[in-house]
């Protein structure tokens, strides 16, 4: 269960169609961790395209884990090994960072 498995978790951010449950999910881990929750709405008078505060930082994210053709569909068949792929395309990222800051 996540509730016990990242303990550092401290910040969620949520797009405001998660408010019902993912909220009532947030109050029940307050219990046992402090955990904050954000939710990100837009505002009623903006009309188009707008980009919103923080949700930026998750599609870019999405973006990246959508290059990798593995990770395109959902070809896994165990959440575990969906969840390494995840966190090997992220090192990449990660590594490709600081590869071109080292030169």
């Amino acid at each position: 269960m996540l509730a016990n498995s990242w303990k550092r978790l401290r910040l969620i951010w949520a797009d405001g169609g998660y408010a019902g449950q993912l909220l009532d999910w947030v109050c029940g881990l307050r219990s046992r961790n402090r955990v904050q929750m954000e939710i990100v709405k837009r505002s009623d008078d903006v009309r188009g395209f707008k980009v919103l505060p923080h949700r930026w930082v998750v599609e870019r994210t999405f973006g990246w884990l959508g290059r990798q053709r593995r990770l395109s569909k959902d070809y896994e068949f165990l959440t575990a090994t969906s969840e390494t792929m995840i966190r090997v395309t992220m090192i990449g990222v990660m590594l490709r960072r600081l590869a071109s800051k080292a030169f």
